[in-house]
């Protein structure tokens, strides 16, 4: 299967034994880790409870607590961090974990980083969740949104009530200021410059992906179909931008941090075709960027491109790698429905008119 490969590539291409994370960089050269990158292995954790999950494999799970560990070693001997959308990758990360072995520690760590980001709810802006400790007057998609989802989950796992509230307030925030009314896109941010200016300019797959998975929680939560109609709304204005629905891969959205933003997207795209299968647009497009990643986006190493439809990058970002390996593991469950495979995709895409 595609996503066992792929797991098993990350681990040889990107495993550092030594620190007990994954290099940041292949080939890592010495120096791919001097700058720290948290919320990378944040998702780390994330691909790993992925292939846990699929596969109840022990070894995925003692992979994740390597990878906490090291994460514990480079950060200061804490989870906690100045970047409150890093802290919330953690947290969604780890509470997956728990959600899969019950394991109080995974849980301890989850509600130690849920009370710190609370800290980041703040007036400018009229609301709204802060980027970043130091920048408390900048509020973008990234802060917001996963923090609805965190506290949506919380919520639906132990009732309490605090958690609803944050979840509908962070919510309501995100869809007034950060939403196109007319076409569901999803902005990055506001305030960044102290100009109170909206990066209309700023179109990422990330900030779709989440606010997606956003309203999918409350829909679960509530059954409110305005909830869904959201999500749905978005989902279709945001394929209809970033291509995939129609034959053509995602695009590259630049190096670094944006590497992953991809999989983010087709992370929360999974979500809603699970919720609405009728939504076959989003299956199709899902299938269509994992079978174009695999065929035109890997290298002989098992390297995935930024790119989607390749060529693969001389040095390959952790952020690149994860981004494609949740393409992988989002797919996997879709290759072994009846409907029409990846292979017969490819064949049609092949075959003029």
């Amino acid at each position: 299967m595609r996503a066992d490969t792929a797991q098993e590539e990350l681990m040889y291409n990107f495993w550092n034994e030594e620190l007990g994370i994954m290099n940041q960089l292949s080939p890592c050269g010495g120096t791919c880790n001097d700058h720290f990158v948290y919320w990378w292995h944040a998702h780390v954790i994330d691909v790993l409870a992925d292939g846990y999950l699929r596969t109840k494999q022990r070894r995925y799970l003692e992979r994740i607590d390597r990878v906490i560990g090291g994460v514990l070693q480079l950060n200061g001997s804490t989870l906690l961090h100045n970047y409150y959308d890093d802290m919330e990758w953690m947290a969604l990360a780890l509470l997956r974990v728990y959600d899969a072995t019950g394991h109080a520690r995974y849980l301890n760590a989850v509600r130690t980083l849920w009370e710190s980001i609370q800290t980041a709810w703040n007036d400018h802006c009229g609301g709204g969740m802060a980027w970043k400790k130091d920048q408390p007057d900048y509020k973008n998609t990234p802060a917001n949104a996963p923090a609805c989802i965190l506290a949506a989950r919380l919520f639906q796992r132990f009732g309490h009530s605090a958690d609803y509230d944050w979840a509908v307030r962070i919510y309501e925030w995100t869809k007034s200021r950060l939403v196109d009314e007319e076409t569901g896109f999803v902005w990055d941010g506001m305030n960044r410059l102290g100009d109170g200016r909206i990066d209309k300019d700023w179109a990422y797959t990330y900030c779709q992906g989440v606010y997606i998975g956003a309203g999918l929680e409350l829909y679960r939560i509530t059954g409110r179909s305005a909830y869904m109609e959201d999500a749905v709304k978005t989902a279709q204005e945001a394929i209809r931008r970033f291509g995939g629905g129609s034959e053509q891969p995602i695009s590259d959205e630049g190096p670094d941090d944006c590497g992953l933003f991809k999989g983010i997207f087709v992370r929360y795209l999974r979500d809603l075709y699970a919720m609405r299968p009728d939504l076959k647009v989003v299956r199709r497009t899902l299938l269509i960027n994992a079978q174009s990643l695999w065929t035109s986006g890997r290298d002989g190493r098992g390297r995935l491109a930024r790119s989607w439809g390749g060529p693969v990058e001389t040095e390959v970002q952790l952020s690149a790698q994860l981004s494609g390996l949740m393409a992988f593991e989002m797919t996997a469950s879709l290759l072994h429905e009846p409907e029409e495979t990846s292979d017969a995709i490819t064949r049609r895409r092949e075959t003029p008119g």
